[in-house]
């Protein structure tokens, strides 16, 4: 297989993967597929992976981690950084993995894939040659 598809494949897997999970917390995914289903069952979560913070700063590590996982698969899916927003994307997902791991046990993080989407981020952040990126386009050739 072509390293060009697998960098591409690569950059649309965990960008969809970021996006469908926001789709689930505000309830666009129907009941019948749905993780959490709506906003309030997905802080719940947050506060379930996340014990040692404070409930009141629950809402805010929400918050902050939607828009990463928002800003994230944009610029992952244009390829804009593609390096820098694959590395940041897989620091993500390995605190999301860490917390599964250290609050619920490994296997939720096991069974949801994520330290196996942290590894993708972080092989995908290695893969040097640009491909259908907007890195392309503003960035000019070395000579």
């Amino acid at each position: 297989m072509n390293a060009k598809f697998i960098k591409v494949f690569l950059r649309l897997a965990i960008s969809i993967g970021f996006l469908s999970a926001v789709a689930d917390r505000f309830g666009i995914w129907s009941k019948e597929v749905s993780v959490w289903g709506n906003w309030d069952n997905f802080l719940s979560y947050t506060q379930v992976i996340n014990p040692w913070i404070p409930n009141s700063l629950i809402p805010t590590i929400g918050i902050l981690a939607t828009a990463a996982e928002i800003v994230f698969a944009f610029f992952l899916i244009i390829g804009f950084k593609t390096e820098l927003f694959a590395k940041l994307s897989g620091f993500l997902l390995l605190v999301f993995a860490l917390s599964m791991t250290f609050s619920t046990g490994i296997k939720g993080a096991f069974d949801f894939s994520v330290f196996s989407a942290s590894a993708g981020a972080f092989a995908l952040s290695l893969m040097k040659e640009k491909y259908l990126e907007l890195d392309n386009l503003i960035s000019k050739p070395k000579n």
